[in-house]
């Protein structure tokens, strides 16, 4: 059920990911299993934060991380608290946000496990893009990028792209439209490889939005249009409204 969960939010069914990871947390509550609540609830917070609920996800990591401490699972308790460092972050305690990511990270790389790690790394890189603190967070996105390419774990990759490809944006470089142009379409041509239409909604947010800014009005809309309009679901998810609006703003 979380791995399906997760996998409807790639998919671009942000609404059918939602109702499948609230039937997990449901299933590891009745089954007693201190693990599997951890995981679950730790995968409701990624959910969420794939749907940009900052409070159901700051919710879901608190309820991960009470009960790791109680329980002692380490792994899970520094999957908790980088998620609640996002929302953190998100909320407007980036000092802080970003502190706790850290540590969490940490945590999570002194348990010798690599899972998901390119997911932890793609955050903070985001936390830092919000501070401003753009080469450090160019810095973390090269990393999550290398432990791709050597776990193989490539369900992050399309939005690590993007990321990369806005952190370029902003360094303000002499080739940082051309750059961050370039991630943008890699970000896109991988998320279309795998099917993943949420990966490639925001990808192609971000170069319709750089071609809008560069006088390609045309361009721009036709691309987001063509994506955003597959979507059937998530009316009220931040992606989706977002792109919504964009389109308004690029009508004629």
């Amino acid at each position: 059920l979380i791995f399906r969960a997760w996998c409807l939010w790639y998919q671009g069914y942000p609404d059918q990911a939602r109702l499948c990871i609230d039937e997990t947390v449901r299933v590891a509550r009745e089954l007693g299993h201190p693990q599997v609540l951890a995981f679950a609830l730790g995968a409701a917070a990624v959910v969420e934060h794939l749907r940009r609920d900052t409070p159901l996800a700051r919710q879901h990591a608190e309820a991960t991380i009470e009960l790791c401490r109680e329980q002692g699972l380490p792994v899970y308790l520094a999957h908790g608290i980088i998620l609640r460092g996002w929302a953190l972050v998100d909320e407007g305690l980036a000092t802080e946000g970003i502190a706790e990511m850290r540590e969490g990270l940490r945590a999570f790389r002194s348990t010798g496990t690599r899972w998901v790690e390119p997911y932890f790394l793609a955050l903070l890189a985001e936390a830092y893009s919000t501070v401003g603190q753009t080469q450090e967070g160019l810095r973390v996105m090269a990393e999550a990028l290398d432990v791709i390419g050597e776990t193989r774990e490539c369900a992050w990759e399309a939005e690590l792209h993007r990321i990369e490809g806005e952190l370029l944006l902003n360094s303000g470089g002499p080739r940082a439209r051309q750059d961050a142009e370039e991630r943008f379409r890699r970000a896109i041509d991988t998320a279309r490889q795998q099917e993943a239409r949420s990966w490639e909604l925001r990808a192609a947010m971000s170069l319709s939005r750089l071609w809008q800014e560069q006088g390609k009005r045309d361009a721009a809309r036709q691309l987001l249009a063509q994506v955003a309009g597959w979507f059937t679901e998530g009316v009220d998810t931040v992606d989706v409204r977002a792109a919504n609006a964009m389109l308004r703003e690029q009508e004629p």
